[in-house]
């Protein structure tokens, strides 16, 4: 039987941004606009059978030309919490935008889980479209189309388990198919929400995100989150907030913006 898993989110870069550029229609709230902090991170799902590694952040040349400051690349996070991305069975990619599909070329020999929506959208003529090109990356989009020939890709729908332990959800909203992450836990169950939120307001307050492909679907994903965290008692990451930092433990206490282990 498969153990519990540990599960960390490594914070890899950081950007400094305001609330009129992270929420959609924020002037429509009647508030003054506020300064706020975007986080970006990977996660890593492990136990003493396997490594899944959810998301793969963007590479230096990628992020910092549009304004990202890189705290600690990718494989230096990865190789700080002792993962050989040679060792890495599975990856799953949430969706296509450009900070969470680098440094795939990391992973020799992982299969790539992504759901079949997303792949087709992004390796098809809408995405080339500005509002949507702009948060692509195409050189990922290209290795990702390349994997997907290479018979490494594994496109899902709908809820698929991903290995005993870790299921995919689809749920929509801010990209075509844009996936979470349920995980059994060590001490609780995690849902890694990605980007279908954002930031924890986003389900606090009804307040959805900037850049959206479906707004119902975003609301519904909300309420997705909402239900699994109140029904499976679920300890839920929010993508991009810094307040994952202070919700969950230090890895290194030293560092403690550096990662944190969930549950």
């Amino acid at each position: 039987m498969t153990s519990d898993y540990e599960v960390l989110a490594v914070r890899y870069a950081t950007k400094e941004t305001k609330a009129s550029e992270v929420y959609l229609n924020f002037h429509t709230y009647g508030e003054p606009d506020a300064d706020l902090v975007m986080d970006y991170f990977f996660w890593v799902v492990r136990n003493g059978d396997r490594v899944v590694v959810v998301d793969t952040g963007f590479k230096p040349e990628v992020g910092e030309p549009r304004g990202r400051r890189m705290t600690c690349p990718v494989p230096e996070g990865l190789g700080r919490v002792g993962v050989d991305p040679a060792e890495v069975s599975t990856v799953v990619v949430t969706h296509g935008h450009y900070d969470h599909t680098g440094n795939l070329d990391l992973f020799p020999t992982a299969e790539v889980v992504i759901s079949g929506t997303e792949l087709d959208f992004w390796t098809g003529p809408i995405a080339r479209r500005f509002q949507f090109a702009q948060t692509a990356e195409w050189s990922d989009i290209w290795l990702l189309q390349r994997l997907d020939a290479e018979g490494r890709v594994r496109r899902i729908n709908g809820s698929h388990q991903i290995v005993e332990g870790v299921t995919a959800l689809e749920v929509g909203g801010h990209t075509p198919g844009q996936l979470m992450v349920t995980v059994q836990g060590e001490g609780a169950p995690v849902l890694l929400a990605s980007d279908a939120v954002h930031y924890y307001d986003e389900v606090d307050l009804d307040r959805p995100f900037l850049f959206v492909a479906d707004l119902p679907g975003m609301y519904e994903a909300y309420d997705v989150v909402a239900r699994i965290a109140r029904d499976d008692a679920a300890a839920y990451v929010a993508g991009h907030d810094p307040l994952v930092l202070d919700r969950f433990t230090p890895v290194d206490d030293s560092d403690p913006s550096f990662a944190v282990r969930v549950g």
